[in-house]
């Protein structure tokens, strides 16, 4: 697809680098914990997924991002990025955030450098971040890494959640460009309730447990969700805030060549891309193969479907997410003309 000429056109963000990295370790179905009473084929139908990555003993967040964001760099060409942005649900600590050490271990050491928790919603809310410091001239160039390790936060005796989540990291390289080119972010529609927080969460662990001794049990440090009443949330909000970002886009569904939403579960993305309507060979997933990696689950998509050779420069790509807080949103992306091969998201071997 050709894109105009844009020397006159608005600024924008602008994709010119991605790259995805999961864990080697495959957990199937068939090799999820037999107490749970669960098989293969329950499983997919349900979730839609065949396997999911776990990392292994000692390795943490900050490991996952360290090798999707040293892939991304190289797929944009290693030019100085002056931002590292982390977004993450599981941080390596509480206290400091992960940005700055990322930094630092990239050669980055210098870099403006935070973090974003969205939960699984974090990486289109950092990818807004890293926009509006792009625009308005506190960044020129921007590491976006989004990154989670939900093995951790899982109860070995819950099946309804250990079912669905893996391990794995995506990252992004944005420039200052300009509104039509390839790569350039055309819209963003951001949105949260805080009056259901309770349907997705994790109530220990924070200030909240310290100020209450014995209040708190070890059970609530492990991830809880009300599956039933989040499935319908996450339908009715990415819905909603797919097509307000296709309207401020100026973008009809038709138009849609690709998208992406959050790989939560099959079904969740079929019935979104059923209600706008966007055909299922339009639909980017990979559920099937990672499962769940919550923040990361976008990016790992889109590298995945990108290191395929699935995603030609100037296609219009939808992307929608939804997670804790509860929090959604969505961007309208022109794919980039990358002049690097995407990776495989797979460990190199």
């Amino acid at each position: 697809m050709t894109s105009p000429d844009t020397r006159s056109a608005p600024p924008a963000a602008v994709l010119e680098g991605i790259a995805g990295y999961v864990p080697p370790r495959v957990v199937a179905n068939a090799g999820l914990p037999s107490a749970w009473g669960v098989d293969d084929a329950w499983v997919h139908r349900r979730t839609g997924i065949r396997e999911r990555r776990r990392a292994g003993p000692g390795v943490s967040t900050g490991e996952l991002a360290l090798e999707a964001g040293r892939r991304a760099l190289a797929v944009a060409g290693g030019a100085p990025v002056d931002t590292v942005l982390v977004a993450t649900s599981t941080p390596d600590r509480p206290m400091p955030a992960m940005a700055p050490q990322l930094a630092t271990r990239l050669g980055l050491g210098g870099a403006a450098a935070w973090d974003v928790n969205a939960a699984c919603s974090g990486f289109l809310y950092g990818l807004a971040t890293a926009a509006g410091a792009l625009l308005s001239g506190c960044a020129d160039r921007v590491l976006l890494v989004a990154a989670d390790l939900y093995s951790t936060l899982l109860d070995p005796e819950d099946h309804t959640a250990g079912i669905v989540f893996g391990d794995g990291a995506g990252a992004v390289v944005l420039r200052r460009g300009h509104s039509g080119e390839p790569g350039s972010i055309l819209a963003f529609d951001l949105g949260s309730d805080g009056s259901a927080d309770e349907l997705i969460e994790v109530r220990g662990g924070g200030a909240r447990e310290r100020s209450a001794p014995g209040a708190y049990g070890p059970g609530d440090r492990h991830f809880r969700m009300q599956g039933r009443e989040v499935f319908q949330h996450a339908v009715i909000r990415m819905t909603q805030s797919s097509q307000t970002v296709l309207k401020h886009a100026g973008w009809s569904p038709e138009d849609v060549d690709r998208f992406c939403a959050h790989q939560a579960n099959a079904r969740i993305v079929k019935a979104v891309g059923e209600r706008l309507p966007v055909p299922g060979p339009r639909r980017v997933t990979n559920i099937e193969r990672v499962g769940n990696t919550g923040a990361a689950s976008i990016p790992l998509a889109l590298a995945d479907a990108a290191s395929r050779g699935e995603l030609h420069a100037g296609e219009r790509v939808l992307l929608t997410a939804f997670g804790a807080g509860l929090t959604w949103g969505s961007a309208a992306v022109l794919w980039p003309r990358l002049d690097r091969a995407v990776p495989g998201i797979e460990p190199a071997p």
